[in-house]
């Protein structure tokens, strides 16, 4: 009678009402070694009953964990995995699971990446799809799984999803290629990424949100883990192996014009995550990134509008190739100077200072300088050396700084016409700047000594008197910069 009985309880588990009086009566430790069963039709109804049982009860699900549910689940992934029923199973069991940190860790001793990998081959419905991804996602968080998915071919079968739906212009093939590129960027990803990279460009793509029918949407309770920084390269060169970046770029062609925002910030983020290792830089230019997505310029989305620039700015950071042609393109050198002077949304222009200063910053090309001057950018560089956020203000000035040593004569008279020296001294006269920015200002003010008229204005503004007071400043490094700057200014 047992498999009967199985059957009984799965069906009265499917009422809320009923769910408590099934804790209550033990149920669940009893239905637990039913799961060992190989009788299909009693794993069948034990594993819907514990499902049903346990969906909404975090305890009950950490204890399922703790008796060593996983390995059953897998097992009958392993064993079934023809079984349509017993895989619906314990796919939406390890759903309901995977956010948990013991189940991550239990599965990452089992081989169920390859088990997901042979569930997403054969998947036939956007269903099945969307449930596997979801399991993927949440997996993907975990540094052991996420090398695990990896070796077991999920940006293979990824690349395969992307390339069978390219082109589909069905609203439920969008759905499941925003989650192939979002779950493509979880596995390029570092499970920990430097706060600059996210500052002002967006945030980790979001999980694909999965609607069963037999059941109610689940919050998911976030957790806090500890992080640690991970090597991706080997990832990132996967992905280019595989033609994963043209798949992207004709995805964004294509929702470009189809104007479905979603996918295109899917992809860009895809894209951003393959540009930041510095090894993967010129392959993506060589790949034509660079040009490609500038047909996001004439975006008006500001979601999109910021996952473009962040990938830019990503492409060329300690990248000078990327920096030069970056910063010689007329058309996207206009649109970033446009949106500089534009003051909503801020994020937005924020953004848009912070890549002008990156390509000067990475860029030792003399014709860049003349192009960002030429475009009348240098202004908005000087405005944003006043920024709210340290972190733009010195970005502001390394760039300001280098741009001078490289051609200080074409930078002259837009330095005077924004008053670039007068905001230096702000800046150092300001007890509550930060002793980065003020070491900084003073390296760009010694750069600007090498021209007269600058010189003249500095010796006119009596900064020599800010900087004897620094040099009595608490910051070591800040009193250095100050008597540095005091000899070039006294020409020693």
């Amino acid at each position: 009678c047992a498999v009967k009985a199985a059957h009984v309880l799965s069906e009265i588990a499917k009422s809320e009402e009923m769910m408590k009086p099934c804790i209550e009566a033990d149920l669940v430790p009893t239905l637990i070694p039913l799961l060992e069963s190989t009788d299909q039709e009693m794993l069948l109804h034990a594993g819907r009953a514990i499902g049903r049982i346990c969906y909404d009860s975090r305890s009950l699900q950490e204890e399922l964990v703790k008796v060593g549910v996983i390995p059953s689940l897998v097992r009958i992934l392993t064993d079934y995995a023809e079984t349509e029923p017993l895989v619906h199973v314990a796919l939406l069991a390890l759903y309901n699971l995977a956010d948990l940190d013991s189940a991550k860790e239990a599965l990452s001793m089992t081989k169920v990446a390859e088990q997901l990998v042979k569930q997403l081959r054969r998947a036939e419905s956007h269903e099945r799809l969307e449930i596997v991804f979801e399991v993927l996602q949440a997996l993907a968080e975990n540094d052991a799984l996420k090398v695990q998915l990896v070796d077991a071919g999920v940006p293979e079968v990824l690349s395969e999803i992307l390339l069978r739906l390219h082109g589909s212009s069905q609203a439920e093939d969008a759905c499941i290629v925003k989650a192939a590129s979002d779950l493509i960027v979880s596995l390029l990803l570092g499970v920990a990424i430097s706060v600059s990279f996210f500052y002002l460009t967006g945030t980790h793509p979001q999980t694909f949100t999965i609607k069963q029918k037999t059941q109610k949407n689940r919050q998911k309770t976030p957790q806090t883990r500890q992080t640690k920084k991970i090597p991706q390269n080997g990832n990132c060169l996967r992905m280019f192996q595989l033609g994963v970046v043209h798949q992207l770029l004709d995805l964004l062609e294509k929702h470009v014009r189809s104007g479905d925002t979603s996918v295109q910030q899917a992809a860009l983020s895809a894209l951003q995550s393959l540009a930041v290792p510095v090894v993967s830089k010129v392959p993506l230019l060589e790949e034509g990134v660079a040009e490609r997505i500038e047909a996001l310029l004439r975006s008006q989305s500001p979601p999109v509008q910021s996952k473009l620039l962040g990938t830019l700015r990503t492409l060329a950071d300690g990248q000078a190739d990327a920096a030069e042609i970056l910063g010689q393109d007329p058309l996207l050198l206009n649109r970033l100077v446009q949106w500089c002077s534009e003051s909503e949304p801020s994020g937005i222009c924020g953004e848009a200072n912070r890549l002008l200063a990156s390509i000067l910053h990475h860029n030792r090309s003399q014709e860049v300088v003349k192009a960002i001057q030429a475009a009348q950018g240098v202004k908005h560089l000087v405005s944003m050396t006043t920024s709210e956020h340290a972190a733009m203000q010195n970005e502001a000035l390394k760039a300001l700084a280098i741009a001078s040593a490289i051609d200080l004569e074409t930078l002259e008279e837009s330095f005077k016409e924004s008053q670039l020296v007068q905001s230096l001294h702000q800046l150092l006269r300001d007890d509550n700047t930060s002793p980065e920015v003020k070491y900084n200002s003073m390296g760009l003010l010694c750069r600007l000594l090498n021209s007269g008229d600058l010189r003249q204005e500095i010796e006119e503004d009596k900064i020599k008197d800010t900087l004897e007071r620094l040099c009595s400043h608490s910051n070591a490094n800040v009193v250095k910069e100050a008597m540095t700057t005091l000899q070039v200014l006294r020409g020693e």
